[in-house]
């Protein structure tokens, strides 16, 4: 298949697979599948937030939403950083999962400021797996502050794997760990054969409050 025929469907199920699709830069319209030999994941039972982040997700200095803004998370994740040069997010990702999002398999989690989105994280949930896409932020700690609240979410709702794709020393510190593909397949498949619901936690609900009772945060 010629990757200018993929749809949502295709992506879905690549994805069940343990494929993704990248781009070369922003502007390299071609698409490319990677299929890592060594996969990352966040063992939800293990994440790890570190002292200084509590107080700052305690602060409540960010309003976190969920799918308010999920293009804009997406145009976020693709702009260069300070600590980037570029990225694999071309305009043909972001077309592909816009679609996902519309059909309620694609999610953002966002930090604002002042009515200004600051940061955030998008991903792909297919039953009760969770793939970690990309994150931004234009303060400090936006989107880690983001990323405690998807993983308190994730738990509420049922979720088994939190894939993050590759591992880096930004994820590290969050407990990420690399596993085999073979082994990251069979957590796949366990994953996306389990039911999950991402709009579980209640309301409101204070993310580590929630950790706490249900996890032993380190």
């Amino acid at each position: 298949m010629a990757m200018s025929d993929i749809d949502a469907d295709v992506l879905l199920r690549a994805y069940t697979y343990g494929v993704f699709p990248m781009a070369e830069s922003r502007s390299d319209p071609h698409l490319y599948w990677i299929d890592p030999e060594k996969r990352g994941i966040l063992p939800l039972d293990g994440f790890h937030i570190p002292k200084r982040l509590r107080r700052r997700v305690r602060s409540g200095v960010f309003d976190v939403r969920i799918d308010t803004a999920f293009r804009e998370v997406m145009l976020g994740c693709a702009d260069s950083a300070p600590d980037r040069d570029g990225t694999w997010i071309n305009d043909r990702i972001v077309s592909l999962y816009c679609e996902l999002h519309a059909r309620g398999n694609a999610h953002s989690v966002e930090s604002w400021r002042a009515g200004e989105l600051v940061g955030g994280l998008y991903g792909v949930s297919i039953g009760a797996a969770f793939f970690g896409e990309s994150m931004f932020s234009r303060e400090t700690d936006a989107s880690k502050v983001a990323l405690v609240h998807l993983v308190a979410r994730l738990i509420a709702g049922g979720y088994r794997l939190l894939d993050t794709q590759f591992v880096t020393e930004h994820l590290k510190q969050f407990g990420a760990i690399e596993i085999s593909r073979d082994a990251y397949r069979a957590r796949l498949f366990e994953a996306t054969a389990t039911r999950a619901d991402f709009y579980s936690l209640p309301e409101g609900a204070a993310p580590l409050e929630f950790l706490q009772s249900v996890t032993q945060m380190s």
